[in-house]
């Protein structure tokens, strides 16, 4: 008995905590300005950290850029970002990311995401989606970024490359798996 009360309690505080911080995050909707201002440095972050980020951004059909995207945990856990999708390098289209996760984590960080794709069809089929949800809707195969590591884009032939890399704060682990993106009117 003591058991449940405890764990419920620890549910109700988790809750808490996430829907706090997740709150202060989306409850500032970001104009179409700021998002690209953010894109843009999450682009050149990416192009100075990831060794052969340049190639992968040249040989892309789309790229969606989600900068600072925050995550936050404590059992129950959950993750908002905002970005924009760019083809030919212009951003053609606003997107947020949200995701929610249960089980054993606690901490919280912010990170960028950049998902390339390399396919004409899978793009295709993210831009005329109205709630994409990755593993669902299309299978991203998550490239680990390494400080010392170079990437090939001959190497990879998936439809769609996504990267997380800028990771600041205490929270380990990385994916995409489940995430939804959703466009914005911006």
């Amino acid at each position: 008995m003591k058991i449940q009360t405890t764990a419920r309690i620890i549910f109700a505080v988790s809750m808490i905590l996430i829907i706090g911080i997740l709150s202060m995050r989306i409850s500032y909707a970001y104009t179409a300005r700021e998002i690209d201002v953010s894109v843009d440095a999450a682009l050149d972050r990416f192009v100075k950290e990831v060794n052969g980020a340049k190639e992968f951004l040249n040989a892309a059909k789309g790229v969606l850029i989600i900068p600072n995207v925050m995550q936050a945990g404590l059992i129950v856990g959950g993750e908002y970002g905002e970005g924009a999708l760019r083809i030919g390098g212009k951003t053609v289209h606003y997107y947020n990311f949200v995701v929610g996760s249960l089980g054993y984590q606690i901490g919280a960080q912010q990170k960028d995401i950049i998902l390339v794709f390399m396919d004409e069809a899978a793009l295709k089929k993210f831009r005329t989606s109205e709630n994409w949800q990755a593993g669902v809707d299309g299978t991203i195969t998550l490239v680990t970024v390494g400080a010392e590591g170079s990437m090939d884009t001959t190497k990879f032939k998936q439809p769609i490359i996504g990267f997380v890399f800028g990771q600041k704060g205490l929270m380990a682990g990385a994916t995409i798996e489940g995430s939804k993106f959703t466009k914005l009117k911006r």
